[in-house]
């Protein structure tokens, strides 16, 4: 039992400062529970509202791609310099150290390859190995316009409901099938369904002209995919240009691990998500990290 003599009596309840209750940061996200703030919170930096997301999970249907071939490799020097770790739950049991103290966003779809239709895909992770692994979101493609689609919105759907049960978001990624055109009309509707199913962010690709008003006709952040390896310099130009339209961030692999230095290039990256940095400084970085490291 307690001992009553040993509480002593409040004094300081500061009575003229009223209690704040600060908006949460982040587009769309205010009235999710605690939680699940508190998983995005992770994913995007509170202070930029931002997030540099590296994505390695392509061997799912691209297999061992240049640059991954070795995850244990290739991706273990960027840890650190990334916000968030997407990949799947392979990867992340059998080479991602378990000491990582970085948010993983957990790919969920899988069920094809490069050899069969991208779009014939089946929620491949159950929620309790998401809770198991401690993933900070889930992540499963979306394919506007393709034979699947239904089948594909139907898997974001299933993860949204059970994720919202645990109170762990959704990543719906945008596919784009082989006869879809990138431009404004394919990519509004897109990220829009998206949302409107109840995503919590939404991941696409950087396009002009028009981006800037995708980003404002979707209600929650859009982080866009680097895609295609591109020269270092326009990657960095790609990533400048989608967060200057509102873009909340980039998810960004290839243009990171297949460059000639992916240490120099993710920090490069990182200037330019959170500090604003123009892609001629930000390239500078790059050049700097890779000249230290003998490759110049």
């Amino acid at each position: 039992m307690a001992d009553k003599d040993d509480i002593k009596e409040g004094k300081e309840f500061h009575l003229d400062v009223p209690q704040v209750n600060k908006p949460f940061f982040l587009k769309g996200s205010g009235a999710l529970d605690w939680g699940m703030q508190n998983r995005l919170a992770q994913i995007f930096n509170p202070e930029s509202g931002r997030t540099v997301m590296l994505a390695f999970d392509h061997g799912y249907f691209q297999g061992p791609t240049t640059g991954i071939e070795r995850i244990d490799i290739n991706i273990a020097p960027l840890i650190p310099y990334a916000d968030v770790l997407m990949c799947t739950r392979g990867a992340l049991r059998t080479v991602i150290p378990a000491e990582t103290n970085k948010p993983i966003v957990l790919r969920c779809s899988a069920g094809q390859s490069v050899l069969t239709e991208l779009s014939q895909e089946l929620v491949a992770v159950d929620i309790e190995d998401t809770i198991r692994l401690n993933a900070a979101a889930m992540a499963a493609q979306v394919y506007i316009g393709a034979e699947f689609e239904h089948k594909s919105i139907a898997n974001v759907v299933k993860l949204i409901d059970t994720g919202t049960r645990y109170g762990i978001p959704t990543l719906a990624v945008t596919g784009v099938g082989a006869d879809m055109d990138r431009d404004l009309r394919y990519f509004s509707l897109a990220t829009r369904i998206c949302a409107e199913i109840g995503a919590h962010y939404v991941k696409s690709y950087y396009f002009e002209p028009g981006f800037e008003k995708v980003v404002a006709a979707c209600p929650v952040p859009i982080v866009i995919a680097g895609g295609k390896k591109l020269p270092e310099m326009e990657a960095l130009e790609m990533a400048y240009k989608a967060v200057d339209q509102g873009a909340s961030g980039v998810d960004m692999g290839r243009n990171i691990f297949q460059s000639d230095s992916p240490v120099g290039m993710i920090q490069a990256v990182g200037a330019v998500v959170h500090k604003n940095e123009k892609p001629e400084h930000a390239y500078q970085i790059y050049e700097g990290v890779k000249a230290a490291e003998g490759k110049g």
